[in-house]
């Protein structure tokens, strides 16, 4: 393939993974490569990356969108027309609500200057704190459960890790579907090592489970039940570091009082399994040195997922399995710049360089640094993201704007969902395509700039921070989503606050304020992200010789200085399987899909994999409800109801069945998954329990079938 001119350098913009891309020039236009000088992804990509190029003209929304109320059909308008009806409306609400009548809803797509702009926007200059991010879904949990046990967000594990692991423990993430350029790592590893043992923890036997050398089908909800169970029998075999543990953690002895009430036998019970099989992942750890434990959306999403977090990290506690090579707890991001989002201060309870809105030094530095006055940033946590559905069904919201993200095929119990936003005054949505199942619930559209057209960093799993560069031209009339807020924050009163006119200008500023922090990347420029390649923090512009990898020391950034065991007892799932709604729901990710299709849906070779949503269940379970491969099925919840086509697999335990969570009504009839998810949630994190929910099922004959569709472009 013959190229024509140097490859441009970028990040893929789906997963946490965070993969280097190349977009090079050929004779037939341009391609995308894997980056082979790329640190993280040491040039492999995905199906999702490799397509990329493919969605990035289609369905795009090109000018600004207005309307008077949700029954009128949108008008094109001018910047200056939306941009006055925006700022007429914020004046509006605060005059009318006060401050906390305002909210935003953004997106871990966001580049991390996006994420800045906005927080400098709505908790400096508006004095509201209610900004909160699709992150709140994703990876909340992982969040609270790191500052709970170490003091601090962010993953202490390195990619490099999988190349030094002994053992793998997977637990509720299908990586090798959700994060496949970290799975084809892994299994590299093993290849060559092939003494390295795998062990996947997960309701269905996915790709992931299919390469473990044990799967543990536990039920929903037992996750902190086989952790409890796995630490019981260390403790009791004696494979426990007693040394780290005194000099470096806190609570041991209330946590082994907690893990009396967990022996095999009554642990094996409540997971489903059987004790020789707890007691083979047990023996797994206690015989490894290495050992790397990684988790995403089925240990995260629950209303224990922040315990859950933390069940796993005292594991790696109780054996001194952190701040070495090859090991420590890892949990894998979601989305592409969750962490740069966090890094800003991108949820309802943040300010940038992980600092929290409750401490009063932390909100004076934060003021001081953007030139506000004492006391703009308000001292109490900001509405997360159901909070602010709540408070459109109570009118206490006058105003949503909403970024980057599709809420109403992503959040928990739709049709809540979307009556609280027919309640909403004003909706504004920002997005780079058009039409989205969220843009049908808004009254004004703002055409967004996006991965291809906007120059920004973002931060994958590892900390690991990308410039993503503008390589192709703003479609129609987008705008990049920081451009956006700045714009309204001059037309507020803030010109001085808003006066970049560069994105390195805005990065240069927000670096600052990680001076001193756990995040510090004062040392990482654009200029040297350019010369170096992709940079990680901690990272200080100091001569300091810095560990990649966080705890090396066995020192935490808690007020004692010690990693804390997390006490508590097993609760279980928030609504579990009953007479009337007998088995349980779980949803997820499929390979080639993203989120809620708003990109994949538009990629042909994408869309052709994956031709309708289906159902999986139990062989026993299709023989109770006398169905064969391939018939329709309906799933009900106390909430709502949904069709899918079933398949049927032994991958999937008895009493569970499972659907993909992708699919809008612009793609399917019928067939959200969130429909029929509750909206309970972790009370540290606030995350929802998305992956798990009570249903029934009923056969259906042919005449009710739905049928499957594309998007079709509307307006």
């Amino acid at each position: 393939m013959s190229q024509l001119n140097p490859p441009v350098k970028t990040l893929c913009p789906y997963c946490g993974v965070g993969c280097g891309l190349e977009v090079i020039e050929t004779p037939k236009g341009e391609k995308i490569r894997g980056d082979r000088d790329h640190p993280s992804s040491q040039g492999m990509l995905c199906i999702k990356g490799a397509t990329i190029l493919e969605s990035i003209h289609k369905d795009r929304l090109l000018h600004p969108m207005m309307r008077d109320n949700l029954h009128a059909p949108f008008r094109q308008a001018s910047w200056e027309e939306v941009l006055d009806r925006i700022v007429a409306g914020i004046r509006s609400v605060q005059e009318t609500y006060g401050s906390g009548g305002f909210c935003m809803y953004g997106s871990g797509q966001f580049v991390t200057e996006d994420y800045y702009v906005a927080q400098k926007l709505v908790k400096g200059c508006l004095g509201t704190n209610n900004f909160d991010a699709n992150s709140r879904l994703c990876m909340s949990s992982a969040v609270s459960g790191y500052i709970e046990s170490l003091g601090s967000d962010g993953p202490p594990c390195v990619y490099d890790d999988l190349d030094k692991a002994d053992a793998f423990f997977l637990i509720g993430s299908n990586t090798a579907e959700c994060h496949p350029i970290v799975f084809n790592r892994l299994l590299r590893h093993r290849r060559q090592h092939p003494e390295t043992r795998i062990v996947v923890v997960d309701p269905r036997c996915t790709e992931t489970g299919q390469h473990a050398d044990l799967h543990l089908a536990i039920r929903p909800g037992t996750d902190i039940d086989l952790m409890h169970g796995i630490a019981h029998l260390l403790l009791a075999w004696g494979k426990i570091d007693q040394t780290f543990i005194d000099r470096s953690t806190f609570g041991f002895s209330e946590y082994t009082d907690i893990l009396r009430h967990y022996p095999p036998d009554v642990v094996a019970l409540r997971c489903g399994i059987s004790v020789e099989a707890l007691e083979s992942a047990a023996h797994i750890w206690a015989d490894s040195s290495r050992v790397l434990s990684l988790w995403s959306m089925g240990v995260n999403q629950s209303t224990e997922g922040t315990a859950k977090v933390q069940a796993i990290i005292n594991v790696h506690l109780l054996t001194g399995q952190i701040g070495k090579e090859g090991a420590g707890p890892f949990s894998l991001t979601g989305q592409p710049n969750a962490m740069g989002g966090r890094e800003a201060g991108g949820l309802s309870h943040l300010l940038p360089g992980y600092r929290s809105v409750k401490n009063p030094e932390h909100r004076a530095q934060v003021e001081n640094h953007w030139g506000l006055p004492s006391g703009s940033i308000a001292p109490q946590r900001g509405r997360h993201v159901w909070e602010m559905i709540e408070g459109l069904e109570t009118g206490e919201v006058g105003l949503l704007w909403i970024a980057a993200t599709n809420p109403v095929v992503s959040l928990p119990d739709l049709e809540r969902t979307k009556k609280a936003l027919l309640k909403s005054p004003l909706t504004i949505y920002q997005e780079a395509y058009f039409p989205t199942e969220t843009s049908a619930y808004a009254h004004i559209l703002l055409p967004a700039t996006q991965w291809s057209e906007k120059l920004g960093t973002m931060t994958n799993s590892e900390r690991r921070i990308t410039l993503c560069p503008a390589f192709h031209e703003p479609t129609g009339e987008a705008r990049d989503d920081w451009q956006i807020f700045a714009e309204v924050g001059r037309r507020l009163g803030f010109p001085e606050q808003f006066a970049w006119q560069e994105a390195s200008e805005v990065y240069a500023e927000f670096v600052e304020l990680t001076r001193g922090r756990p995040c510090e990347m004062t040392g990482i420029s654009y200029q040297k992200l350019r010369e170096d390649g992709p940079q990680q923090w901690p990272c200080p512009d100091s001569e300091t010789q810095v560990s990649k990898r966080l705890y090396t020391d066995h020192h935490f950034p808690t007020v004692d200085g010690l990693a804390h065991f997390g006490i508590f007892h097993s609760k279980g799932l928030a609504e579990p399987p009953d007479e009337k709604y007998p088995y349980v729901l779980t949803n997820g990710r499929l390979y080639g899909h993203w989120h809620t299709q708003t990109r994949t849906g538009r990629i042909d070779k994408i869309r052709a994999m994956y031709p309708e949503p289906l159902l999986e269940i139990h062989p026993k379970d299709a023989g109770i409800l006398e169905l064969i491969e391939g018939d329709w099925i309906a799933v009900e919840s106390r909430r709502g109801k949904a069709q899918f086509r079933v398949t049927i697999t032994r991958n999937i335990a008895p009493g569970v069945v499972f659907v993909p969570m992708h699919w809008g009504f612009l793609w399917a009839d019928n067939a959200e998954a969130n429909a029929l998810t509750h909206p309970e949630f972790d009370p540290t994190s606030f995350q929802p329990e998305l992956k798990a929910c009570a249903v029934q099922l009923q056969k259906i004959s042919s005449s009710s079938l739905p049928f499957s569709k594309q998007c079709n472009v509307m307006g």
